[in-house]
């Protein structure tokens, strides 16, 4: 094998673990897809928190979301795809974690976005 076909080979097995990988958080037999550990620790109201936790994401009914748009809607976020936008990811967050939403108004830039990642990929993912 050259050395071309070696590297063609390395991408595919590389592409294929990161899949495997993927399926088996989601699963639930790796870490977690729904837990966001942090590489630096957040101190909030005298206590530390090293990771955010959002498997609550899986007891939240319509009515949660329908509360979330509702409170979003008097407070003048009238976008037509509340869904998609970090205010409501953290407005997700704040319900399931029990976290006020002042913690999650103070995190950093990369991981709001991370819990608007995880949040869009819990509300869009299919099954």
């Amino acid at each position: 094998m050259d050395r071309s076909e070696r590297e063609s080979t390395e991408v595919v097995v590389k592409d294929t673990e990161v899949a495997v990988k993927e399926t088996e958080a989601m699963e639930g037999s790796v870490e977690n897809l729904w837990v966001i550990e942090l590489k630096n620790p957040i101190r909030f109201e005298g206590q530390t928190y090293n990771k955010i936790d959002l498997n609550g994401l899986h007891e939240i009914k319509a009515a949660d979301m329908i509360a979330i748009n509702r409170r979003m809607s008097r407070n003048g976020n009238i976008d037509q795809t509340q869904e998609v936008t970090l205010e409501y990811a953290l407005n997700m967050a704040n319900l399931v974690t029990g976290l006020p939403l002042e913690f999650f108004d103070q995190l950093p830039p990369n991981v709001a976005m991370a819990v608007r990642g995880r949040v869009i990929n819990f509300l869009f993912r299919q099954g």
